[in-house]
């Protein structure tokens, strides 16, 4: 019985690495970093009050010794971060010429989004993208780039319609100037990258990218932009008809084992008037207001670092 109860364990993570095995078809262009990312173990804690969930913290704070001709902006893709998650959390180092030899924290933790579906869920504020696999309460997570000004990303629900390996790209009018042309073929010069996944609602996509160091920033018309070496893995990870839930949450609260933890990054469009009432109205929605220190609620706050802090009382 034993043997057979490990066989079928076995067989139930063969069966959900079996997509990433695909990746081997899909790989990165030459000068990519082959990062592959991590499947991260979930469980939401149901109760009255929270219609959904209490959600966990995933990840832990690692570390890194800055080599000789690093950038802040290498490190962070190799440790699938975006531009903005590495610099929020060190403001203090110099993101071109990082200190040789120092060693930092790289801030690879996260709390849940909270999500209806648990298929797809993209954070507008936090530029970063989750894919649940909930038959097998796993989660990855991605680094994003959003849109720039003028172009806000919208925080809509939709549905993958399209998938298109190679993509060209139909020249918006306002852009025929910069690009000179109207139809822009695959190649190095396509924005889109090598992969396109299409939603069904506004002609929003998630799509690769000419330029890996926009991701984290707000570079894009509207879509949603990731690594080269992340697309490949996310294309083959999602299906025509994944449900897409793209929200606006810069304030997000969770647990882990009996601690709660607060994340905030900045309102990168400001829609929120005030983080502050936002981060109470989200602990008392969660009926955790008993359970955090108020000094700590304000300062992860102001501080915005966009990693998961601890707040509670003890």
């Amino acid at each position: 019985m034993q043997a057979f109860i490990k066989l079928f364990l076995i067989m139930k993570l063969l069966m959900f690495f079996l997509p990433f095995g695909l990746l081997l078809l899909n790989m990165p262009g030459p000068g990519s970093p082959v990062v592959y990312a991590a499947a991260y173990p979930y469980h939401i804690i149901q109760g009255e009050g929270h219609e959904k969930g209490l959600m966990p913290v995933i990840g832990f704070i690692d570390t890194h010794k800055v080599e000789e001709g690093e950038t802040l902006h290498a490190i962070a893709r190799n440790f699938g971060l975006g531009y903005n998650q590495i610099v929020l959390y060190h403001p203090e180092m110099d993101p071109w010429l990082p200190e040789k030899g120092r060693e930092i924290d790289i801030p690879t933790k996260w709390i849940l989004p909270p999500s209806r579906h648990r298929e797809v869920v993209v954070n507008i504020p936090e530029m970063r993208i989750y894919r649940f696999f909930e038959n097998e309460s796993m989660v990855k997570t991605y680094p994003i780039g959003i849109g720039r000004e003028g172009f806000d990303t919208p925080a809509i629900e939709g549905r993958v319609v399209e998938k298109i390996k190679h993509p060209s790209w139909t020249v918006p009018p306002s852009a025929w100037e910069e690009y000179g042309r109207g139809i822009m073929p695959p190649g190095p010069e396509n924005p889109l990258g090598d992969y396109w996944i299409g939603l069904s609602v506004k002609q929003i996509g998630i799509h690769g990218t000419n330029f890996p160091w926009g991701v984290g920033r707000r570079v894009s018309r509207g879509c949603i932009r990731m690594y080269p070496e992340d697309i490949a893995q996310f294309y083959a990870e999602t299906q025509r008809g994944t449900i897409v839930e793209i929200m606006y949450e810069p304030v997000k609260v969770g647990v882990r084992g009996d601690l709660v933890f607060m994340e905030v990054h900045p309102d990168v469009y400001e829609r929120i008037p005030d983080l502050e009432s936002r981060g109470w109205e989200i602990i008392k929605s969660l009926g955790l207001e008993d359970t955090v220190d108020p000094q700590k609620v304000r300062r992860c706050i102001e501080d915005k670092k966009g990693v998961p802090i601890r707040i509670s009382v003890k």
